[in-house]
């Protein structure tokens, strides 16, 4: 099945014109077919040129209006969504969504409290704070399948203790021996035995599906270690977002998702070893990645102010858990 680029109708395989408006297939710039075409792999086929300012929802034909920047657009009338690539608009394969469990605002205020009265000296801080702006909307993540293994070398902390005071005791032993006589006796130490090199090599392996928050605004939002509970996710369906909560668009496309993805765990890799070793070398990452989806979350965004300072906070409306807290 392939589709008008001007239109959005569904089209025969073998249409040479779009039955609706008229346009000829050829100018979509449809792939050659016959024996010289080089095998494809399955891809979603292209609806519309990157610059149009209007195209149809492959879902329902309603229309679809992606802004200057846009690079994830989800249809307002069926939640349908299409995002742009290098050969132009696409349907999306996998969107999913986590349902919302906490729509009240006082519900997820209480997680805030939770997060911002931790500790002796935060007590109260949440009941001394004034909350100025509280919104609920739908946030896009790319949620990326990352292998890594990371190869490093450390310093062994026995080895390197006892290569210590070995060097230790051999310098007193030296430094007698070259001030002089002990009891009418001279010392002379004799240093010998076999070099121990304190390095050993380790690697260590994760498997993640990565969140990489799909709106370049929000990038200060980005969880680090958070996960979301995805397994609780399902296939996204407009009809499960309650009327007028907001479903954002994002203008992070996938490869840069990919990109992300790849530097996040890197990160997260590199600490874990630094971690369980405290002198870390020659430290080397390998990343495979998977194609993600697009996973829509329901995010209530709070800001506090607190003694003249502002503080930013985000819930995670479907477990009613903290993601970030920013000052």
């Amino acid at each position: 099945m392939i589709y008008c680029v001007k239109c959005g109708t569904s089209l025969p395989d073998d249409a040479k014109f779009c039955a609706k408006c008229g346009t000829p297939v050829a100018a979509v710039g449809a792939a050659p077919s016959g024996p010289s075409a080089a095998p494809a792999a399955p891809a979603a086929p292209t609806i519309a040129a990157a610059g149009v300012q209007e195209l149809k929802c492959p879902s329902c034909g309603a229309p679809i209006k992606p802004t200057f920047g846009d690079m994830v657009v989800s249809c307002e009338y069926c939640g349908g969504t299409v995002t742009l690539g290098g050969a132009g608009w696409k349907q999306l394969q996998k969107h999913t969504m986590l349902s919302l469990k906490v729509p009240d605002q006082a519900a997820a205020l209480a997680a805030v409290r939770a997060a911002m009265d931790t500790g002796l000296f935060h007590h109260h801080a949440f009941e001394e704070s004034k909350v100025t702006e509280a919104k609920l909307s739908f946030v896009p993540f790319w949620v990326i399948p990352v292998s890594a293994s990371t190869t490093y070398q450390y310093q062994a902390a026995a080895a390197s203790v006892g290569g210590t005071l070995g060097t230790m005791a051999a310098a007193e032993m030296l430094g007698g021996a070259l001030g002089g006589r002990r009891g009418g006796v001279t010392v002379v130490p004799i240093l010998g035995g076999p070099v121990v090199n304190p390095n050993r090599s380790e690697t260590i392996s994760g498997q993640y599906e990565y969140p990489v928050v799909a709106v370049k605004s929000m990038a200060a939002y980005q969880p680090k270690d958070y996960q979301f509970a995805l397994a609780d996710r399902a296939l996204f369906d407009k009809k499960l977002v309650p009327n007028g909560t907001p479903v954002l668009n994002g203008d992070l496309g996938e490869d840069a998702a990919h990109n992300a993805a790849k530097a996040y765990v890197e990160q997260l890799q590199s600490e874990a070893a630094h971690k369980k070793h405290s002198m870390v070398s020659k430290l080397e990452t390998k990343v495979e990645i998977a194609d993600g989806e697009l996973l829509h979350v329901p995010v209530w965004y709070f800001s506090l102010e607190h003694k003249g300072k502002r503080t930013t906070i985000l819930v995670d409306a479907s477990a009613g858990r903290v993601i970030r807290t920013f000052e």
